[in-house]
């Protein structure tokens, strides 16, 4: 990776972390839960969780991919390496749809009640 990119991806991570940061301390009680990136497909595919949840995507495959919402709704990821993770709090209920920027036929949603 060039020095800008990993700047880029730093930069990204700062900000996702801000944005996430308020919902955190919002909802503190909300269990935290994880999505895995395996075999090319996010798992589970479809979340339902309560507002204030922090979910956190882990990348258990070999190749690269980048967590993106379909409509903008929350900061994108770096491009996440085997076992990198990136984690956004969903703070107000809503359908979340997202997909990976590398493999667009990878898609999920979270829906937040």
């Amino acid at each position: 990776m060039s020095a800008a990119f990993r700047a880029c991806a730093a930069a990204l991570m700062v900000c996702a972390t801000w944005l996430a940061s308020p919902a955190m301390a919002a909802n503190a009680s909300a269990k935290p839960v994880t999505v895995d990136i395996r075999n090319f497909a996010f798992s589970p595919k479809t979340l339902t969780v309560p507002a204030g949840t922090r979910v956190t995507w882990t990348n258990r495959d070999d190749d690269p991919h980048v967590v993106v919402s379909a409509g903008q709704q929350f900061a994108s990821s770096h491009a996440l390496d085997t076992s990198d993770s990136y984690a956004v709090t969903f703070d107000h209920a809503g359908t979340y749809a997202y997909y990976c920027a590398i493999h667009p036929m990878m898609v999920g949603t979270i829906i937040v009640q």
